[in-house]
């Protein structure tokens, strides 16, 4: 609990805060108290870690286009979420287009 406390205290600092604005970076955080404002996110990023690694890239461009790559072929594609009722993002969203075609 301490520990988690100490990180919400390093991300919620006027130096970070600073550092942000300096580097034209807007924050974001979630509401005090609710776990479910960032869930989506928090749980996108642990499966990306996971799944693609913590690889060292020679730069940054060859990173971009690497996790652009997994998100944009894997990710979309093939991955299937449990949230969605197994299917793939991108299976989801075809079948809600045509539900709302079918409504229209």
């Amino acid at each position: 609990m301490l520990q988690r406390l100490v990180e919400l205290a390093q991300y919620t600092s006027a130096q970070f805060r600073e550092k942000l604005a300096e580097s034209d970076v807007r924050q974001s955080t979630g509401r005090t108290g609710s776990c479910f404002d960032s869930a989506a996110a928090e749980s996108f990023f642990a499966v990306l870690k996971s799944e693609i690694g913590t690889t060292a890239w020679p730069t940054r461009r060859q990173a971009r286009q690497d996790v652009f790559g997994w998100i944009a072929q894997y990710y979309n594609r093939e991955r299937i979420h449990s949230t969605i009722g197994y299917l793939t993002p991108c299976q989801a969203r075809t079948r809600y287009q045509q539900r709302l075609d079918l409504a229209a």
